[in-house]
């Protein structure tokens, strides 16, 4: 069973205590939430670099240079 640390900080005493069913249901759901919002950002960050890189590619297809594209995208 997972366990907490709880700290009285005006006696220094520690004490282990195991986790009640309510928090590790809201322990899994933190964990799922987190896994969600984690993919959510890196498949905007993979969109992102896709647009990018057509961004690019359309430039190029214009006849700017390589120095002259990275040049407008900084």
């Amino acid at each position: 069973m997972a366990t907490k640390l709880v700290v009285n900080c005006a006696t220094g005493a520690v004490e282990e205590i195991e986790l009640t069913a309510q928090e590790l249901a809201q322990r899994d759901q933190d964990a799922a939430a987190y896994a969600e919002q984690k993919a959510a950002e890196e498949a905007a960050k993979a969109e992102q670099d896709a647009a990018k890189e057509a961004g690019k590619a359309k430039l190029a297809a214009l006849g700017l240079s390589d120095a002259e594209i990275e040049a407008l995208v900084k």
